[in-house]
């Protein structure tokens, strides 16, 4: 690529930013889009004050004001609205931001310049923006000292920032659980692969006798959950003719076009179908109630159920002990919180898991295999001058002025960009097959799954692409080659993932704040069946699985080039203060929070910053080989090294207090209840929190039920 394409891309995505996040300035005035762009605040409940209501040009007017808000947006303000999952993803940014400004600094400074003098000859190659990388300097130059120093320095520096941010959000997570020490989740275990009473034949009483004699002070109560297929194939019909009924009770029964023998006769029509709909509604609600009794009756149990304890100390306790000497008999955990419960996925028997786990990784194997057709062709269209030997009536293209640097600068960033935007949802689809008890750990999951697709297919295929085959087979028949071959295809494909980075963050962002498939979609529905009525807000939960893994990737790029390519790293400072910008407002705005883990996401966080520092290490180690100076190298083993101790110390000092809910913390935290003046926890709130969304009663014909108890609960006291 020369500079004509990167200039190409570039003033496309600022030109599509910028459109963008006009458009989002004006669409955000406009009362009519309040349900899409403050999606979250309505949803709680909060008024949204226009300072224009009525038609005025004013409301037309493009404006800034959003982007100071979100800087006045402190860390205490998300972490009291949002919680520390959601501060997590803004801590991600901030990160980016301090690592890549010290980075940019060193580069610009330092390493720019004495990659320009590289050499007494213009150095001559197909990359002309290889000029200003490492690859200008002449083998074996003293002058690679300087990217040596520079390694060790800013490898440092992101292990520091890394210990820094591990150390405060542990802090924060300590002080977010003693904020939240009275919800249900932390006086409640989850225990699995619970066996059949001999003397009942009922594995609830199995629960009570266990509990009983082996926590006789602490245990208080169970849950026990429950087959409810049918019942869950019942209440979907059901819910399908309520929604049909609260839609007919929403048609405007006033049209000024339309007679008024025909607004009665319309009406009288809308009347019959909501008395046949309500009758239908009124069986389908007998059917569930009896269903539910029988369930309960019959003992349609599955090995499953929700301890609650009397203290925090006494689940904790329970949670992280083994309950028998048969280690698949037992199994406890911290139960997740009562709406973070994956109520499918419990009915999974716990001895086929790992059955759907290894369907989960053929299925995830498969998907990356057939990635590869994609990312292979995006970068045959990246390497024109390649794909000119190879097809060579592709030449037309030059007789457009300006097209051939659109092409290959703007257009295959695009086009992997679209590809990849798929991959976060299918995997978070085969995320959930393999029996995560909560939606969070599902996302997690996910998150991982992503990550490593994106590391494997956009990073390493895109830098391998060249000469695919080659390179894979030279890494496996010579792996210790595998250090300068990484390096010598990094170094090539510098300015692709220039234009990445660039559409990934000025198209990506700007497209993430404008939602332009929920406007289009609006505009139907305003236009055809939702037309007249009330618009109900467009709430989504917040996307983990697709913004992580994706930022996560940036800052791998930006890591394994920060010492090879210092022109990438102010991309990425911009690339991480959009982000930092669109993101605030997201999650004051639209996205909705589901569930709270107080920052179990920082761990996984934090492992992908520290391969990004890994690779970026090995890549330097066979730079340095390849400008023939193996002192280098070799000098950058202990580095390496020193890297992955740090790595094994956050794990044994940060990494168990994110899993676990320790006994110390616990008991503070019950200390804490006894000498204050707060009510104690009512645990007969905690048993119903717990009890399945099926057996709860259900009341279809009115809007508001005046019993918020279950149905069942199968407690002992």
């Amino acid at each position: 690529m020369n500079p004509h394409s990167l200039f190409a891309s570039a003033a496309i995505n600022i030109g599509l930013a910028l459109v963008t996040l006009t458009l989002f300035s004006i669409f955000k005035k406009q009362p009519s889009f309040a349900p899409i762009f403050y999606a979250r605040r309505l949803s709680n409940g909060q008024q949204i004050h226009f300072h224009d209501q009525t038609f005025s040009f004013r409301r037309f007017l493009p404006s800034v004001s959003w982007i100071p808000r979100a800087f006045r947006v402190t860390e205490d303000e998300i972490l009291d609205s949002s919680g520390l999952d959601a501060l997590v993803i803004i801590r991600l940014f901030k990160f980016g931001i301090k690592f890549f400004v010290v980075c940019s600094l060193v580069g610009l400074v330092v390493l720019l310049p004495v990659n320009y003098n590289g050499q007494d000859v213009p150095y001559q190659s197909y990359h002309s923006l290889d000029s200003f990388t490492i690859s200008n300097i002449t083998p074996g130059s003293n002058r690679l000292w300087v990217h040596f120093s520079c390694l060790w320095i800013l490898s440092f520096y992101g292990l520091y920032l890394l210990y820094q941010e591990y150390d405060e959000i542990l802090v924060k997570r300590i002080q977010q659980l003693q904020k939240i020490r009275h919800r249900p989740d932390l006086f409640t275990i989850l225990v699995r692969e619970i066996p059949i009473c001999s003397e009942h034949k009922a594995r609830g009483c199995s629960v009570d006798h266990f509990f009983s004699k082996h926590y006789p002070y602490s245990y208080h109560s169970y849950q026990m959950v429950y087959k409810e297929k049918d019942l869950e194939v019942l209440l979907s019909q059901a819910e399908s003719i309520a929604r049909k009924i609260e839609d007919l009770r929403e048609r405007p029964t006033a049209n000024k076009n339309k007679r008024e023998t025909l607004l009665l006769d319309g009406s009288r029509e809308d009347a019959v179908k909501i008395s046949l709909h309500e009758d239908s509604l009124q069986v389908f609600c007998e059917k569930i109630r009896q269903l539910q009794h029988e369930i309960v009756i019959k003992q349609k149990e599955l090995p499953v159920a929700f301890v609650i304890f009397k203290s925090r100390c006494g689940a904790a306790l329970a949670a992280q002990s083994q309950q028998h000497s048969h280690p698949l008999l037992w199994i406890t955990e911290m139960a997740p919180e009562p709406r973070d419960v994956s109520w499918r996925t419990l009915a999974i028997p716990y001895r086929i898991l790992p059955l759907y786990k290894i369907g989960v990784v053929l299925a995830a194997s498969l998907l990356t295999i057939f990635f590869a057709i994609p990312v292979t062709a995006v970068q045959g269209i990246a390497k024109y001058e390649k794909l000119k030997k190879w097809f060579p009536p592709v030449m037309a293209v030059e007789l457009i002025p300006g097209l051939s640097s659109v092409m290959t600068g703007y257009l295959p960033s695009v086009i992997l960009k679209g590809f990849i935007y798929i991959v976060p949802f299918a995997m978070f689809g085969m995320a959930k097959l393999p029996g995560c008890i909560s939606k969070s750990k599902e996302e997690i999951k996910a998150c991982n799954m992503v990550f490593y697709f994106l590391v494997g297919n956009v990073f390493f295929l895109s830098v391998l692409s060249g000469s695919l085959l080659d390179e894979i087979g030279e890494s496996f028949s010579h792996p210790k080659n595998f250090p300068s071959h990484l390096a010598s295809a990094v170094s090539a494909q510098a300015d692709f993932f220039m234009t990445y980075i660039l559409t990934d963050g000025l198209s990506g962002f700007s497209l993430e704040i404008l939602l332009p498939g929920l406007l289009f979609w609006d505009v139907i529905k305003s236009h055809t069946v939702g037309r007249g009525t009330e618009k109900d807000p467009y709430l989504y939960s917040l996307p983990y699985f697709r913004i992580i893994p994706m930022v996560s990737l940036s800052v791998l790029i930006g890591t394994v080039y920060a010492v090879v390519t210092p022109l990438l790293l102010p991309f990425l400072i911009g690339y991480f203060c959009l982000g930092y910008l669109v993101f605030i407002n997201q999650i004051q705005d639209v996205y909705a929070i589901v569930y709270e883990t107080c920052g179990q996401y920082w761990p996984y966080i934090h492992h992908y910053i520290l391969v990004a520092i890994v690779l970026m290490q090995i890549t330097m180690i066979g730079l340095f080989g390849l400008k023939s100076m193996p002192a280098a190298s070799i000098s950058i083993i202990p580095l390496l090294l020193l890297t992955l101790m740090f790595n094994e110390y956050c794990k044994k000092r940060f990494l168990p207090t994110f899993h676990h809910y320790s006994i110390q913390n616990a008991v503070e935290h019950d200390e804490l209840d006894a000498k204050s003046s707060q009510m104690e926890v009512n645990h007969e709130d905690v048993i119903n929190a717990y009890c399945s969304p099926c057996l709860r009663p259900v009341n279809f014909l009115t809007s508001e039920s005046s019993s918020t108890q279950p149905l069942v609960c199968s407690s002992s006291l």
